[in-house]
């Protein structure tokens, strides 16, 4: 009997802990407490995923109830979204031209190779040929003129312009002082060279040469400012060469004391010694300055300015071949004639070429050629205002541009250019020298 009971009552029991019990579709999991060794679990959700329809080409798989979570199964978020390729797209095929776009320019190469460089590498070849133009009157510059008003004729030929401007341009200055002058007139020029920087605008670009037995830049193109003060401030301490003949005899001269033209000292011959060779290298400065210039950005006005008693003596180069890269290279020479430039007469004896004495009409010749100007002056005051002068002239030009019809040569062609007015002179370059083709 006493087992019966005991039965009954373990039995009753069992029955009323499966009442209390929830279905086993709600049953849910507990997550562990956190734990410092590994990162926390994420949270079980109750919500279940809606039901998919299954493939009509794949037949629906069993797949087992996933397993409660335990120690070590953690897993990062995935880095993409779900859906997308866990693999990163491959990068961007950029092309420059499209295949077939467009055809390899001249000279190219075709040879496979795919250097980035050909994807940059342009040839132009163009005949434009401009032409600056002052036009002078009575009162000085004309103004107001259009393009109808002039004509250019190259070889004798008329040409069709098709390009006009009135503006003024910023210039590309090479200013080149000559320091194998008497002293006298480097001194005097010495004292004007705050009006020459004056006379540049604030978008002008001016470099510096000296010359006398050879030629030194002393300054790079740059601004009119601090860099170009200090070269002059330092110009102004130096002196030029004797302002008398060289003395080579008499009691002053190189063997010594004499008397009655016998040295004192017995020891030492009686020797009269020859002038010394003085070197004026005119020719060489202004190739060097033109070199540099043809360097410079061509939507600018390239000039050089030289301030000289005009001396050629013993440059390398002739001035045939200077003339030539001045033409080739549109560059206008400005000069200011000081010292014995400017003594009266002396453009009449500059003809005669004297012996040991050089040229001395180079300036001349280098501004009419060029459709620059050529300035004589001796005093400070007409100095200044010639450096006004020239260096406005040359910035306030007409500028006339065509296409030549002539093949690329190294031949030079005759320019001409003419104005529909008889009270007015042109002043503009005779040649023009076309530059040789680049490769």
């Amino acid at each position: 009997m006493g087992r019966l009971v005991l039965c009954l009552a373990v039995t009753m029991g069992w029955a009323q802990t499966q009442q209390n019990q929830p279905p086993a579709d709600q049953k849910q999991d507990i997550p562990d407490a956190p734990s410092a060794v590994r990162p926390p679990q994420p949270f079980p959700t109750t919500e279940t995923p809606p039901p998919q329809a299954p493939d009509s080409q794949t037949q629906p798989t069993a797949h087992p109830a996933p397993r409660p979570a335990q120690p070590g199964d953690y897993q990062p978020p995935p880095a993409y979204p779900p859906g997308e390729a866990s693999q990163p797209a491959p990068p961007f095929s950029v092309k420059t031209v499209p295949q077939g776009g467009a055809k390899p320019p001249v000279g190219a190469r075709l040879d496979g190779d795919n250097s980035q460089d050909q994807l940059y590498t342009l040839v132009v070849r163009t005949n434009q040929v401009i032409v600056p133009v002052r036009v002078i009157d009575a009162s000085g510059m004309v103004d107001g003129l259009v393009g109808n008003d002039f004509a250019v004729y190259e070889d004798g030929k008329k040409q069709k312009l098709n390009y006009f401007s009135p503006d003024p341009f910023a210039l590309s200055a090479a200013v080149i002082l000559d320091l194998g002058m008497p002293d006298a007139a480097v001194q005097k020029v010495n004292k004007t060279f705050s009006a020459l920087e004056g006379a540049f605008g604030p978008y002008d670009e001016v470099e510096l040469y000296t010359y006398s037995s050879t030629t030194a830049k002393v300054t790079d193109f740059g601004a009119v400012g601090k860099r170009l003060d200090a070269a002059l401030d330092q110009l102004k301490y130096v002196t030029g060469t004797n302002n008398g003949p060289p003395t080579l005899d008499g009691p002053m001269g190189p063997q010594g004391p004499t008397i009655n033209g016998k040295p004192i000292d017995p020891n030492v011959p009686h020797v009269t010694a020859a002038p010394p060779q003085e070197s004026h290298v005119l020719n060489d400065a202004i190739l060097a300055a033109a070199i540099d210039l043809s360097k410079r950005d061509k939507a600018r006005r390239r000039i050089i300015f030289v301030i000289s008693d005009g001396r050629e003596l013993h440059s390398t180069a002739s001035y045939r071949d200077v003339l030539k890269v001045l033409q080739t290279n549109g560059v206008a020479v400005y000069a200011i004639g000081v010292g014995s430039a400017a003594l009266p007469g002396y453009g009449k004896l500059a003809r005669l070429h004297l012996p040991r004495m050089g040229y001395t009409d180079i300036l001349p010749r280098y501004a009419s050629a060029t459709a620059g100007e050529y300035i004589t002056d001796n005093t400070r005051d007409a100095i200044e205002t010639a450096y006004a002068k020239a260096i406005g002239e040359a910035r306030n030009q007409y500028t006339l541009g065509y296409i030549t019809p002539s093949t690329v040569s190294e031949a030079c062609r005759d320019l001409e250019v003419t104005v529909a007015r008889t009270d007015v002179k042109v002043y503009a370059k005779a040649n023009y020298c076309p530059a040789p083709p680049s490769r």
